[in-house]
């Protein structure tokens, strides 16, 4: 039902059902991983009015383990990025996982999904550190593209002095790629569909 990958290196489809309407994932050597995807595998949808809500446990020495909401996936929307690096100790609340067993290992923490209503989701709050990058894929996208433009090109300048002349090849210099590159953030930054029109 649940997908879970860690920070690019690891996925997961083998989640553990602990409950009827909840399940874990257990994520090894977690002090190494910044962010998790935690994603429907499309093969069985919630039921209607149902969502997951997305909880991360780390072992805490003081308290034993620590479940803080990270956010929620629904059948509209399958999949989340979570930044579980920023997590602290201590910050956790209400979470529906009870007492459940903490894996031995210190080092291996937990991803919980826990099926609730729609409504009960709307009313959770996350913890705010777990909030990634509101910012669209493709703007993103975008911006990655750009700067990897502008090093590519920026690899290869030379100065005049240092420039052979090659009749069968153009040169373009290298203050127009960054004019370029400095034009489109902005206009990406004011809307970024300018480009569609």
């Amino acid at each position: 039902m649940f997908g879970c990958i860690v920070a690019g290196r690891l996925v997961q489809t083998d989640a553990q059902q602990v409950a009827n309407d909840k399940f874990v994932f257990n994520l090894p050597d977690y002090e190494n991983v910044n962010h998790v995807v935690v994603f429907m595998l499309g093969t069985v949808p919630f039921p209607a009015g149902m969502g997951g809500a997305v909880y991360f446990s780390f072992p805490d020495p003081n308290v034993g383990q620590v479940w803080q909401l990270l956010g929620f996936i629904t059948n509209e929307k399958p999949s989340a990025i979570f930044k579980i690096s920023g997590l602290k100790a201590g910050e956790g609340g209400a979470h529906p996982f009870g007492m459940m067993a903490a894996p031995q290992a210190p080092s291996v923490a937990q991803v919980g999904v826990s099926v609730e209503s729609l409504d009960q989701l709307a009313q959770q709050t996350p913890v705010s550190s777990a909030a990634v990058s509101t910012m669209d894929s493709f703007t993103q996208f975008t911006q990655k593209m750009l700067e990897s433009l502008y090093n590519f090109t920026s690899s290869f300048a030379l100065s005049q002095a240092q420039m052979t002349p090659n009749p069968s090849e153009m040169f373009v210099p290298a203050s127009s790629i960054l004019k370029w590159y400095e034009n489109f953030q902005r206009r990406m930054a004011q809307n970024p569909n300018f480009w569609k029109t």
